[in-house]
């Protein structure tokens, strides 16, 4: 590889990172909602959640006038109580509307505020899960339950993993419903629905289950690298919707608004997914459906729905269907393990994103190292001697021809001086030397191109995955998931007082340790490598270890642990086999003297 498509390279992979930095130091603008709608009319807090069934004629998508905030507030609960969630149902339509996450917190400190996942109609996010039947042949709207149905708690007095709940409506003609409510250890729900037709005639229905989202979510990040909103698995086909496309969707008439219709033939799932958490709907494997991601514009109302096949019962039958919903946090072994048990490709709701082929693996022998270890810092650069390990027998090549390269860098200054601007004459001469010196400079390109995805992935990996979150390692560093805490201006940590807000201006002036380590860790490992000929290109390696150093302070602080711990196993490697080849390499030299080379060079 001659000089200039080497520089090409180089160039790419530093465009690379550049554009990486730029879009984690400045994120698109969150969009801002118009404050008359982020919360709708009390005549439209609620749309109709059904258009037509899987294998049906289309049933009836009108509703009644629904009842305000205010009703649904005032509604009896039942109260949800296990190990790791608490909330409650209400009986106003027996919906799924407050949920908290008893295990994880706004903030890193112990007394904030546990994480709310559900929020009922009233608040400033409402974001819920509702079940019914859309009615067919022989109902009419008014002999199903609706979103404002008030139900009533034929069993059970509050919902536990060991005390599941059973609510009763019974509607003008005599037909009863019946819902029965269970919970697991984590965060599956299971919503078994019954329908007893007590008329004389048959009845046709459709059972369904719904999501639904009042307006963007607050903390909506609007991240490049993240993906938040609807998440969907259709026969083994993974569908990622975030929320801007949802209100481009054209608008389907029997839907009632603007919809993305997908029929489900054997297995699926679909839900919302934020950054850590997600709520689902998992009809039965080997059940048909129709999967439905909603958007009304008229309500502001973001909408999920699992609808099932119609079921006609006949005059004393009855009819009962089961719907699981996911609502929790994002963990990879609880996932996994519902996915073990049945539930589709349900990994896969964790977004690991275009490199998944090296997310999932990296991710995977993060978490075991964690569990071994104890601490996800400490795994972080664990990880990173293994990955160090698997590459070192390219390494190896890369750092011996860095080596030989380092030793001919006397001979490629005459050669240049020679050549003056004869570039085809340079060249010739370059490549003449790298055979009879049996030197490959394309050698020291491989582990660049190869550092480039593996980095991208791990990145990802802290980025997106929970198990990261507030994890800590050591001293001040909490949170493996968020930038250094540590400034010059507060003495490293040494001071009572935080750092400057990551992202502000202070916070790129006054750097954390950890930016600093990487500068100097960055400075160390160039200082073993061929220095160029050209002034220009030797002035910006001279300079791009520090301005790494302050561009990448916003980082997550575990990939900036990482970074910093695979220069230093690169600069150990390459050093200690550049003395294994007779080069003792001058590490603190001084770069301006090849600088001051050039320069005379180019006057000549």
């Amino acid at each position: 590889m001659d000089d200039q498509n080497k520089n090409l390279l180089i160039a790419t992979a530093l465009s690379f990172a550049v554009i990486l930095v730029w879009f984690v130091l400045f994120p698109p603008p969150d969009p801002a909602l118009d404050p008359e709608t982020a919360l709708p009319p009390a005549s439209q807090t609620e749309t109709a959640p059904i258009a037509t069934t899987p294998d049906a004629a289309p049933v009836d998508t009108s509703t009644a006038t629904q009842a305000g905030p205010t009703a649904v507030a005032d509604a009896p609960r039942v109260e949800i109580e296990t190990d790791r969630l608490t909330g409650s149902i209400s009986l106003a339509g027996g919906r799924i509307d407050d949920l908290s996450l008893k295990d994880y917190r706004v903030s890193v400190e112990p007394n904030s505020d546990v994480v709310h996942l559900l929020n009922p109609v009233g608040t400033a996010s409402p974001y819920y899960a509702l079940f019914g039947w859309a009615p067919g042949g022989g109902l009419t709207l008014e002999d199903v339950p609706s979103v404002t149905t008030d139900w009533t708690v034929e069993s059970g007095d509050r919902l536990t993993t060991d005390s599941p709940i059973t609510l009763r409506w019974e509607s003008p003609n005599g037909t009863i419903f019946r819902r029965l409510i269970e919970v697991d250890d984590d965060f599956m729900f299971t919503v078994t629905q019954s329908i007893e037709n007590t008329t004389d005639t048959a009845i046709s229905v459709a059972p369904y289950g719904l999501i639904a989202r009042h307006g963007e979510p607050a903390d909506l990040k609007n991240f490049f690298i993240l993906h938040e909103g609807v998440v969907a698995m259709a026969d083994g086909t993974l569908a990622e919707i975030d929320y801007d496309d949802m209100t481009d969707f054209p608008v389907v008439p029997t839907e009632g608004a603007r919809a993305e219709v997908t029929q489900v033939a054997e297995s699926g799932w679909i839900g919302f997914t934020d950054h850590y958490w997600m709520t689902t709907l998992i009809p039965d494997t080997g059940t048909p459906f129709r999967q439905v991601a909603k958007y009304n514009d008229a309500s502001n109302i973001y909408q999920t729905e699992a609808v099932q096949p119609t079921v006609t019962i006949a005059p004393g039958q009855t009819q009962e269907v089961t719907t699981q919903l996911f609502a929790g946090a994002k963990e990879w072994e609880t996932i996994r393990e519902y996915q073990n048990n049945g539930v589709d490709r349900f990994i896969d709701a964790i977004d690991w994103g275009w490199f998944f082929f090296l997310t999932k693996p990296i991710f995977w022998l993060l978490h075991h190292l964690n569990l071994l270890i104890g601490n996800m810092g400490w795994a972080i650069i664990g990880l990173t001697l293994i990955i160090k390990a698997i590459l070192f027998p390219l390494a190896y090549k890369s750092y011996v021809s860095m080596a030989k390269m380092k030793e001919l860098q006397p001979e490629m200054e005459k050669i240049k001086e020679r050549a003056g601007d004869d570039r085809q004459k340079l060249q010739q001469e370059m490549m003449e030397m790298y055979k009879k010196e049996k030197v490959n400079p394309a050698s020291g390109c491989l582990p660049i191109l190869l550092q480039i995805p593996i980095f991208f992935s791990l990145y990802k990996v802290i980025f997106v995955t929970l198990e990261l979150r507030h994890a800590p390692w050591l001293g001040p560093f909490q949170d493996l998931s968020a930038p250094d805490p540590t400034s010059i201006f507060n003495l490293f940590g040494l001071l009572p007082w935080a750092a400057p807000e990551p992202g502000s201006l202070l916070a790129l002036v006054f750097i954390g340790i950890l930016p600093l380590l990487l500068g100097i860790s960055m400075w160390l490992q160039q200082k073993l490598n061929p220095a160029p000929t050209d002034a220009t290109q030797a002035m910006i390696f001279a300079w791009m270890p520090w301005v790494f150093m302050f561009m990448l302070g916003g980082f997550a602080s575990g990939l900036v642990v990482y970074w910093i711990a695979n220069n230093t196993i690169t600069f150990t490697q390459q050093y200690l086999i550049m003395r294994s080849q007779g080069y003792k390499p001058d590490v603190f030299g001084n770069i301006k003297s090849s600088i001051k080379r050039s320069a005379k060079t180019g006057e000549k």
